[in-house]
């Protein structure tokens, strides 16, 4: 319903949106940083039209040089466009593959150079894990959802996956926590009523912390890290 309310208040500019949007994944003339302050605008928009307020905490958290790894909980199909809205560096994200066929989300894909990832098939998952690790190490920033999936359980966590911590271990470095909140409610509630989005960027950890863990005792911290959080802002 909120997806429909959005469609129809901006029905006058939605098809040079999805346009545009397709031009900067086709085009060499659009660097990666236009075309992701090109997609922030049309979120911002979009999300403004959804009747969706996003508070952001936590900004000056983030590491002060790009090349890092946002790992958020994962709630709904809204959780992107929370950072799309909110986040004031570049980055692009890994989706499942499902995603990458849906009208829209196939265009943004493209056009940020996002990774769509096959959870079935382990070698095209290596594959994605190790060219993300890669960009990273040369300064591209990335978010990828540790539990694999939305959780469907409102503001509780799933188990956070190990595999997706080997791209942070591979580039070595900054891992940056971050706290979803009711971003569940807008899209998988059935309702247009105003709703408030919380996301917190929390305290990085750095590769000398986690060197010498394992990637599943890394999830097990991160987890941990971000139940804490959202304890602390709704309990």
């Amino acid at each position: 319903m909120r997806i429909a309310l959005m469609v129809i208040r901006l029905f006058w500019i939605a098809p040079y949106y999805l346009i545009r949007i397709w031009w900067c994944g086709v085009s060499r003339k659009i660097s990666f940083e236009e075309s992701f302050q090109f997609i922030k605008k049309v979120t911002k928009k979009a999300n403004h039209a959804g009747r969706v307020t996003i508070e952001t905490y936590g900004i000056e958290n983030m590491p002060k040089e790009d090349g890092f790894i946002f790992y958020p909980n994962h709630q709904g199909l809204f959780d992107v466009l929370v950072f799309l809205d909110s986040c004031p560096r570049s980055f692009s994200f890994v989706a499942k593959k499902e995603a990458s066929n849906i009208i829209l989300l196939k265009q943004v894909i493209k056009a940020l150079g996002a990774y769509a990832m096959d959870r079935e098939d382990i070698k095209q998952s290596m594959n994605v894990i190790i060219s993300m690790a890669e960009e990273v190490k040369a300064g591209k920033n990335f978010l990828i959802f540790a539990e694999g999936t939305r959780s469907q359980m409102g503001n509780r966590l799933l188990e956070f996956k190990g595999g997706s911590f080997k791209s942070a271990v591979k580039a070595k470095c900054p891992i940056v926590p971050c706290a979803l909140i009711d971003s569940f409610k807008p899209f998988d509630e059935k309702s247009i009523r105003p709703v408030t989005v919380k996301l917190i960027y929390m305290p990085p950890i750095y590769y000398e912390e986690y060197k010498n863990m394992k990637t599943i005792e890394i999830a097990e911290e991160v987890k941990r890290r971000i139940e804490n959080t959202i304890s602390g802002y709704t309990g």
